[in-house]
């Protein structure tokens, strides 16, 4: 979003409706606004009401030009009220701003039924009707409005979005779900539609995404050489977008999908360069080094892996250093050195349990401890 999308001049006409405001969660002063707001996932974006302090609209996610102009007039319309339809997505909006999604949800599907078929806030309400449906598990209801919204949406800016959710979705439901073949087969194919033309108007992370769902498409019909041509093309696809970068911050914007990719691939080294170049280009930034412990770890160069994790725990803090510290973990493990290994698992513990309210995890304070516990 910084690299790509806050930059671009046709935002310039929202500049004196808002006040700007962007909060690193990861610092412990801003704990209190981690609970105050439920920020359960990243990036996350609110309009908060300047007269209640609560948050009229929240966004998951990232977002093109094209949609966060939607978003920021669906913000202003969920503070200052509007017609019934207007009342009913701002609901649905507040609701779902609370992290109370199967509320949400209802109240998304009322908007969508009450509103005309040509409703500019129908893409926006879908993505996030899509994404409380699978917070709440609700799969086989995700993946059927996918479906029956791909028609009128498969021309916007929402496409890649509405077909990878409702893949995911349709994936998830069990086998002898009779519905289950057809939604796959059907969102699926709306996938492969995404990723065989290229569009200007999607996001290369968002396309990105289509690519990891098709592969997991694959993985599930036990399709090894589809799967592994899928990830060719999606390594393909994103250095593409890398070597069309800008900037160092845009280029490195792909790192974790690349990385992921490989490593899919077992073909870590392939990451090596470009985190180098990250790590070198951003020398403030935690991300390039811990992705090069992962690297590294992966490709079985333990001493490298460790350096690389020292760097990132150098420049990391709050929440994001427990990650590092389970990779850390992981080399020492490899290493065949236990008690390295489990000092710094016991390490992860005790600061997993010094973080204040609103970044502490009562749920990863108990993975860490069960993990403590095997080894």
């Amino acid at each position: 979003m910084k690299a790509f999308v806050f930059t671009d001049k046709a935002l310039q006409r929202h500049a004196g409706q808002f006040v700007w405001l962007s909060l690193d969660v990861e610092k412990a002063q801003n704990a209190p606004y981690k609970k105050k707001y439920d920020v359960d996932a990243l990036p996350m974006y609110f309009v908060v009401d300047p007269k209640t302090e609560k948050a009229a609209l929240r966004w998951v996610g990232g977002a093109t030009v094209p949609q966060l102009h939607k978003i920021l007039a669906d913000g202003r319309a969920a503070v200052k009220g509007g017609g019934r339809g207007e009342e009913i997505l701002a609901r649905a909006d507040r609701h779902y701003a609370d992290a109370d999604y199967g509320n949400a949800a209802a109240a998304y599907r009322e908007a969508l039924r009450a509103a005309p078929p040509d409703w500019s806030r129908s893409a926006r309400a879908t993505e996030s009707l899509l994404f409380a449906q699978y917070q709440t598990k609700d799969y086989a209801g995700c993946a059927k409005v996918a479906w029956e919204a791909w028609p009128r949406l498969r021309s916007t800016s929402s496409a890649a979005n509405v077909a990878a959710s409702g893949l995911s979705c349709a994936l998830e439901l069990p086998a002898g779900d009779p519905s289950r073949a057809d939604l796959v087969n059907s969102l699926a194919a709306a996938s492969r539609m995404i990723i065989a033309t290229p569009r200007r108007d999607l996001a290369a992370d968002d396309v990105s995404a289509v690519y990891e769902t098709l592969a997991s498409e694959r993985q599930d019909a036990k399709d090894e050489e589809g799967k592994k041509k899928v990830l060719q093309e999606r390594a393909k696809f994103l250095e593409a977008a890398a070597a069309g970068a800008k900037t160092p911050d845009a280029r490195a914007v792909f790192d974790s999908h690349r990385l992921g990719t490989y490593l899919e691939l077992a073909e870590p080294e392939r990451a090596i360069p470009m985190l180098q170049a990250s790590e070198r280009d951003l020398p403030d930034d935690y991300n390039p080094p811990a992705r090069l412990a992962v690297a590294y770890k992966a490709m079985k160069n333990h001493d490298e892996a460790l350096a690389a994790s020292d760097r990132a725990l150098a420049k990391a803090y709050g929440p994001r250093k427990l990650g590092i510290l389970q990779t850390r973990a992981d080399i020492y493990k490899e290493k065949g050195d236990a008690a390295k290994a489990r000092r710094t698992i016991e390490q992860a513990v005790e600061l997993a349990e010094s973080l204040p309210e609103g970044q502490r995890s009562e749920r990863t304070i108990a993975a860490l401890k069960k993990k403590l516990e095997t080894m």
